[in-house]
């Protein structure tokens, strides 16, 4: 039953001639999956009309060839042979009974136009954004006229497709309406550059062409950047991101406002908190009438009550809590508060769009894989007959392992060497800013501790003879890996037998507490991701001087793909980390390592305490590896399958582990097929 407190959330909003059945809106988020994998992105996205989300949208829409955002992967209405694949996903969610939306831009100097070939467009002849030798050319009056008559072409093929809600949008620096709102981009001098009121003009004049389009039918939402966290060279909340709102005020249908770009808009954790857009977003409601959406990765249902009561917002949007839990409302609906697969905020998410393919997700394993594997976030299909499964080590593979195998219906024992719960999550979740990641495991146990199925032990390391005298018919190995101290990575394949001439730490040994050397740390960071940086805020914090070395011409280059690249290099900055990059190691002394440039090869010495070694890992399969020397004692102990999962078996990231969890209780008890998911790419040739 629904908690009285949180009866506000469920209450229906008027959307211009439509009205919501609730407060929930999935605001427009990008999947990997877009026009390439029609089925996969309708089924994720009704999934979560399942869920109970009142308003569920597309990612960006393209809305023409010059906005080609190859080998990016969105959304397509570039002529009615696209309404198709979108009608998919509305039928779904209809369903459902939630209201589609699609949001339709137009990219600008965003694109390079790889596919299409065409030149980007722009309001003054920008250099195309991105890293391609590409400029866009400057628009002139028969450009702005196509480019208005594409907006009321694609939301009339919206509206054919099936849409409720079609949005106009200028977020992200991503947008060309938004590259005209800006001085920084728009150096015109004609009636669309120069004044507020010429930079706003085409902007007012899209959403009208759109509104006559859409007609009675459908709502308008506009999208927009109150503030791109640049002070006065771009848009702020208290300058010309309230006068846009104010001079627009009562146009749209209802106002979806957030941060520009997406690094802001879509901040990690470890870098913010539960509703830190509020202090740029709150002013909306005190200009317009009209309801307002905006984003926070809220999760908490008291956090969204209060932004309703405040009058912050009217409906509480979200992007990455409706990933990790597309079943939100409904939990919140049926009093299952506790139920609730919480975000971690840790934007591996939105590594599958810049990456080009579909997403995962750290908390939901089921995501991306909705229709390919037909996996669903709250069901799982029942095993045939009752089995034993002894599942050895209490991390995030082995947890997850566990709760879908004991959801199927499996007798589960679950035997964790430690003394706590969560494995690496339960270690790294103590790193500074990583509390969130916490929920990993958090979420897992609160759901294996409320099953009949599970019987679990800490501090049960187990051996060959533990395991076969214990009987269990199947055995899942999910005991982790380990860091290398020896410089093995991505640099360095072979070990580094210098290394052995001073003081080396891995991050194994920073996060249980060792005790640092005197003297300056160096970490050396082949990992390229989050651990290497951590371990610098480790060092500093231990009064060292510290510096991080790379051999990528980047610091954290694979957190570009996580959106807190520049927040985790400009904390280091901060911090007086000193960093160097494009170097490997080449030799070490007792007080003193040197360098190598990965280019030329030239040599540099620094002074080192003690080195951090932040390279690779080593799956740590010692009891898996001893039951295979023990195979022909299984059948007499009743022993049917060994499996390693997880880090054991091939170290990754958390997300991984949890995936491999799932897959090896999805597929428990049957064969998988050479290709065990549906394809969506197979295409005939021709001569």
């Amino acid at each position: 039953m629904r908690d009285p407190r949180y009866d506000v959330l469920f209450e229906p909003v008027q959307i211009g001639p439509l009205r919501t059945k609730n407060r929930f809106w999935q605001v427009p988020h990008c999947s990997g999956m877009g026009h390439r994998y029609p089925n996969a992105e309708a089924r994720m996205r009704t999934i979560k009309a399942e869920g109970g989300w009142g308003v569920i949208s597309t990612q960006e829409a393209e809305i023409h060839p010059s906005s080609d955002i190859t080998p990016a992967n969105e959304a397509r209405l570039w002529s009615r042979d696209d309404i198709p694949a979108l009608r998919a996903m509305t039928e779904g969610l209809h369903a459902h009974g939630a209201l589609a939306a699609i949001q339709l831009v137009h990219n600008g100097h965003h694109v390079a136009n790889r596919y299409s070939r065409m030149l980007p467009l722009s309001p003054s002849g920008n250099v195309y954004d991105g890293s391609d030798p590409v400029q866009a050319r400057a628009m002139d009056k028969a450009d702005i006229a196509a480019l208005r008559g594409w907006y009321r072409t694609a939301a009339l093929n919206a509206r054919a497709a099936g849409f409720d809600i079609i949005y106009v949008y200028a977020g992200h620096d991503m947008a060309l309406l938004q590259h005209f709102l800006v001085k920084r981009h728009n150096h015109r001098t004609d009636e669309y550059g120069g004044s507020f009121e010429n930079r706003l003009r085409l902007f007012r004049e899209v959403i009208g062409d759109v509104r006559d389009a859409i007609g009675d039918r459908c709502a308008l939402a506009v999208r927009l950047a109150v503030d791109e966290l640049m002070g006065p060279e771009g848009i702020t909340c208290d300058g010309e991101g309230r006068d846009i709102i104010s001079a627009l005020a009562e146009e749209p249908d209802v106002w979806d406002v957030n941060l520009s770009g997406w690094s802001n808009d879509s901040q990690t954790s470890r870098f913010s908190d539960e509703g830190f857009q509020e202090p740029y977003t709150a002013f909306v409601k005190s200009v317009t009438t009209k309801p307002v959406v905006g984003v926070g990765r809220y999760t908490s249902p008291d956090s969204m009550v209060r932004v309703i009561r405040k009058g912050i917002l009217d409906l509480i949007g979200a992007a990455r809590p409706s990933i990790a839990d597309p079943f939100l409302p409904k939990k919140i609906e049926e009093g299952r508060i506790d139920d609730i697969r919480e975000c971690i905020g840790c934007n591996i998410c939105t590594s599958g769009d810049n990456t080009c393919a579909p997403m995962r997700c750290t908390q939901n394993p089921t995501v991306g894989e909705e229709w390919r594997r037909g996996w669903h976030p709250e069901r799982i299909a029942p095993i045939a007959m009752p089995q034993s499964v002894l599942v050895v080590g209490g991390g995030p593979a082995g947890l997850e392992a566990a709760r879908a195998l004991a959801a199927r219906g499996a007798e589960v024992t679950l035997a964790e060497a430690g003394r706590e719960w969560g494995g690496r999550v339960a270690r790294e979740c103590r790193l500074p800013g990583l509390a969130a990641w916490g929920r990993v495991r958090d979420w897992r146990l609160g759901q294996l501790q409320r099953s009949a199925h599970v019987q679990m032990y800490l501090e049960s390391r187990l051996s060959v003879e533990d395991v076969l005298g214990m009987g269990l018919p199947h055995v899942v190995v999910a005991t982790g890996a380990a860091w290398r101290a020896d410089g093995v990575g991505r640099a360095h394949r072979l070990p580094l037998g210098f290394l052995a001439n001073g003081s080396v730490l891995t991050p194994d040994d920073m996060m249980a507490g060792a005790m640092l050397p005197e003297g300056p740390v160096v970490v050396f960071d082949d990992d390229r991701y989050y651990i290497g940086s951590l371990m610098a805020e480790l060092a500093v914090a231990a009064g060292r001087d510290v510096v991080l070395v790379t051999p990528d011409n980047l610091v954290s280059a694979f957190s570009e793909h996580t959106l807190d690249q520049g927040r985790i290099q400009a904390r280091l900055i901060s911090l007086g980390v000193r960093i160097i990059t494009a170097h490997g190691l080449a030799d070490r002394g007792s007080d003193w390592l040197e360098l190598s440039c990965a280019y030329t090869g030239r040599r540099m010495r620094l002074d080192c305490g003690s080195l951090v070694t932040v390279t690779s890992r080593r799956p740590v399969d010692g009891l898996w590896q001893d039951l295979q020397t023990q195979r022909e004692a299984w059948a007499d102990a009743g022993v049917l399958s060994v499996t390693r999962i997880g880090d054991c078996l091939a170290p990754g990231t958390i997300a991984a582990a949890t995936y491999a969890g799932h897959l090896y209780a999805q597929d428990f008890g049957t064969t998988p097929d050479e290709i065990p998911f549906k394809r969506e790419d197979i295409v005939p040739l021709f001569g």
